[in-house]
């Protein structure tokens, strides 16, 4: 019986996953202990924010422009469909009409440092607004606390990596 828990043992070792627990990553460590894996660490100091905008598509240029003109070049745009107040509209195509449930909206991504929160805000919703007031399905912005974010390439972390 301990000749095969020692091939179990060999077998568990050899199917063991390639990534690395965090507590070692911390280090400096791979799972061996070599000290291969480096990684720079820095999310305990920095506070972050993961601002989720969903804007009308018309508006994204403008919104652009006024991230650019504030320094803020990162971001992540997708399309994006929703029913909100909006509650979706009628067309007409070759002589039917449609009820389209769904609206088309822009989706914008964007992680910043605490410090720039209030102006990227402000960027996107002084340039999504329609007219002074604005109006119904100009959209909204999501802000969530982000506690890391990791730089691929480089292996940053926190606010270094954005």
């Amino acid at each position: 019986m301990g000749d095969r828990n020692g091939l179990n043992q060999k077998k568990q070792k050899e199917n063991a996953s390639p990534l690395v627990p965090l507590s070692l990553a911390r280090r400096g460590e791979d799972a061996s202990g070599r000290g291969e894996v480096k990684i720079k660490t820095s999310f305990k100091e920095s506070r972050m924010k993961y601002i989720i905008a969903i804007i009308q598509p018309t508006k994204l240029e403008a919104v652009k422009e006024a991230l650019s003109q504030i320094e803020l070049f990162r971001l992540t745009v997708s399309d994006a469909q929703g029913i909100g107040r909006q509650k979706g509209h009628t067309e007409v195509y070759r002589g039917h009409e449609y009820t389209v449930n769904f609206v088309s909206k822009v989706k914008l991504e964007i992680a910043v440092d605490d410090q720039y929160v209030e102006q990227t805000i402000l960027a996107i919703v002084n340039s999504a607004r329609t007219g002074k007031e604005g109006k119904i399905g100009d959209g909204k912005i999501f802000i969530l606390p982000l506690e890391d974010v990791m730089r691929i390439r480089t292996r940053e972390r926190g606010k270094d990596a954005l």
